[in-house]
């Protein structure tokens, strides 16, 4: 069964970065499109962005031009590179696998605070 471990979450201040990993179990982490989302406090959770197995990627309208999903196949890991950090991207993120053979997973989550 493949798991999926977040981490690099924190407190930073307004405009500051943070980088999120995300670091797959198994052997076939290079078949699955990797996806990132968020859930505030007393929100939905919502999508970020999306990597394929192609290296392909896609972003929510409110990361664009300032998160940057990459992976490396070698490490079984996906990124979340953020930039410019502001108080409304405070939220739990998580990544999720899927696209391969009906894979649907979630990491545990991990917190991201910005602080103004």
């Amino acid at each position: 069964q493949v798991q999926l471990v977040e981490s690099g979450g924190g407190l930073v201040q307004l405009g500051g970065s943070l980088r999120l990993s995300c670091v797959s179990s198994g052997s076939l982490f290079r078949w699955y499109d990797m996806a990132w989302y968020r859930q505030a406090p007393g929100k939905q959770r919502e999508w970020v962005g999306t990597i394929l197995s192609t290296g392909n990627t896609d972003y929510a309208d409110s990361v664009q031009d300032r998160f940057m999903i990459s992976r490396d196949n070698a490490k079984n890991t996906v990124y979340l590179q953020m930039n410019g950090l502001k108080p409304e991207d405070t939220a739990v993120y998580y990544c999720n696998a899927h696209g391969y053979r009906g894979l649907n997973v979630w990491g545990q989550g991990t917190q991201v605070t910005v602080s103004s």
